[in-house]
């Protein structure tokens, strides 16, 4: 069955609350996923996502902290639109923001489907391995949402917006 549901973790695990989307990937790795979902960790590679969705998701979720001003630990869901998001011609090829993979998506004929941003408020981005206590007891609230979020039920969290990444 071609999986349906891409689960991406992004972050740099040497930036302290920026690994977020890794450390939730690893507990995902051993969550009741449906088989129609794909899980990957991207870390610091990115645009690698880009390539991977050319082959194709109803829906894209990506793991990241996003920093909005609010307490540590806060966990949000965003949906992405990735029309206004991939407008811009420009590519940095290193570039480790989402807008630059959704240009590149475009550019390569892709489509991510519906994209949903799980996301973390973050405590600290300071060099430094390892998450604040805050975002860590988050983990598995984000481990239930998504796994509700592939299951095509809408999770509760403290914080729901739609908005662009």
């Amino acid at each position: 069955m071609r999986p349906r549901v891409l689960v991406a973790g992004i972050g740099n695990i040497f930036l302290s609350d920026d690994g977020f989307g890794v450390e939730v990937i690893k507990e995902l790795a051993a969550a009741d996923l449906p088989p129609w979902v794909q899980i990957a960790d991207y870390g610091i590679a990115v645009p690698y996502l880009a390539y991977d969705l050319t082959g194709g998701y109803d829906t894209t979720i990506l793991l990241d902290a996003t920093p909005h001003g609010r307490p540590p630990g806060t966990l949000s869901l965003i949906e992405a639109d990735t029309d206004d998001l991939a407008a811009s011609a420009s590519i940095d090829p290193h570039g480790l923001r989402p807008d630059a993979v959704f240009r590149l998506l475009r550019l390569l004929g892709g489509d991510a489907g519906r994209v949903l941003v799980v996301g973390c408020e973050p405590a600290c981005l300071d060099g430094g391995i390892g998450l604040s206590p805050e975002v860590e007891a988050a983990v598995p609230a984000a481990v239930r949402a998504v796994t509700e979020l592939a299951w095509g039920v809408t999770p509760e969290l403290p914080l729901k917006e739609t908005t662009e990444v």
